[in-house]
């Protein structure tokens, strides 16, 4: 019975595999169209309306034929005027307005207190035109007289023009100038002489010491920043240090 099962297997595996091998069906009924105003082959099914529409343009659907239809007039509408010149009565030529119709046909007047806007060029009347200004108001008419302010140039002039007067003796206090200090010292000549002893003086080993430069070392270009020198690394630790560097009981978890 082995041989049998492993037969029927085998067809099985191969009829699955015939049947994913065949190609899918193509499910487009209607064919790709670029556009829907252009067409480079007409269709050849026959049962679409567009078709009909583009090879028999006579024939019309009945919602193509209902809308080429004319409006309908509305059923109240009444075309009584027949042109827009229409034929008055002879009431209405020979009818006499009342006194209430007049009333109203009056326009209306301005305000009381309501006055028309003032011509631009005015008319002057011929007492103004003939008038003649009195003395005094030729004296304001003249331009106001400004004081004139002393310059430069006149100080000298306005000087010599003050008249004589006398100064007290607290004006003379305080017009004398402020004197210096007793111990006020003047700014030190830049050319000063120089005594005969500063120049025969001569300096002490101890001045000769303080006055040579502080020596100064050169970079030393061969320093390395990781390197442990000998005493670093044989150090031990002190109790204290070992204590700061345990962790603080509160933080420790139980295990």
């Amino acid at each position: 019975m082995r041989p049998l099962d492993c037969c029927s297997s085998m067809a099985a595996r191969i009829a699955r595999i015939d049947r994913l091998a065949q190609p899918k069906p193509d499910l487009l009924k209607f064919p790709d169209r670029r556009s829907v105003y252009w067409l480079d082959e007409l269709p050849n099914f026959s049962n679409c309306s567009f078709y009909i529409l583009i090879r028999f343009p006579s024939v019309l659907t009945p919602r193509l034929s209902k809308l080429t239809e004319s409006k309908r007039l509305d059923p109240t509408f009444q075309n009584n005027r027949q042109s827009p010149v229409w034929v008055v009565s002879t009431a209405a030529l020979s009818a006499r307005p009342s006194d209430r119709v007049r009333y109203l046909a009056l326009p209306r007047l301005p305000a009381a207190g309501w006055q028309p806007e003032r011509p631009l060029l005015a008319a002057l009347s011929v007492a103004v035109r003939t008038a003649e200004a009195s003395q005094r108001i030729c004296q304001l008419a003249h331009p106001k007289r400004m004081k004139k302010i002393p310059n430069q140039k006149d100080s000298k002039a306005s000087i010599t023009a003050a008249p004589p007067c006398s100064t007290s003796s607290r004006i003379h206090l305080l017009a004398t100038p402020k004197s210096n200090h007793s111990q006020y010292m003047l700014d030190r000549p830049v050319t000063c002489p120089v005594s005969r002893s500063t120049r025969k003086a001569v300096a002490s080993e101890r001045v000769q010491v303080l006055a040579q430069p502080k020596p100064r070392k050169a970079l030393f270009q061969g320093y390395d920043p990781y390197r442990v020198n000998a005493a670093a690394r044989s150090a031990n630790a002190s109790p204290r240090v070992l204590e700061l560097c345990m962790p603080l009981p509160r933080k420790c978890k139980a295990k």
